[in-house]
């Protein structure tokens, strides 16, 4: 009976040893689990810190995108604008260059009835 009793003893101490083992295991698994989940939990924060940050920046991009095409319409119309006026310009430019061959066909004609009336005037003077 001592020697069952011993042997029931040193199985105890054995099954004692493997118990206190798997409980040394588990809390360190319990250990990297719960480190597991606080990268987790970090991972996700990150995660929807960088969802929120693309989020704004695409916010962002459409504005400036909107700002962008609202400066190309103002630009189109200045363009346009700009186009007329410069229209109006060279018409204005061609009209004075036609006034300006008047005026000088004018003052030829001018200077010829001059002469014209100075020698009708000499005319009458000698007769």
């Amino acid at each position: 009976l001592q020697k069952e009793l011993l042997k029931c003893k040193q199985e105890a101490r054995n099954l004692q040893g493997i118990k206190d083992a798997l409980q040394q295991r588990l809390i360190q698994q319990d250990a990297s689990v719960l480190q597991l989940k606080q990268e987790l939990l970090r991972a996700n924060m990150d995660k929807e810190e960088l969802q929120n940050q693309n989020a704004d920046l695409q916010r962002k991009v459409e504005e400036r995108n909107r700002l962008l095409a609202e400066y190309k319409k103002e630009l189109c119309q200045k363009d346009r604008h700009l186009q007329q006026h410069q229209t109006k310009l060279d018409e204005m430019l061609r009209q004075l260059s036609e006034a300006s061959y008047q005026q000088v066909d004018l003052e030829r004609e001018l200077e010829h009835r001059e002469a014209l009336l100075a020698h009708c005037m000499k005319k009458e003077a000698e007769e």
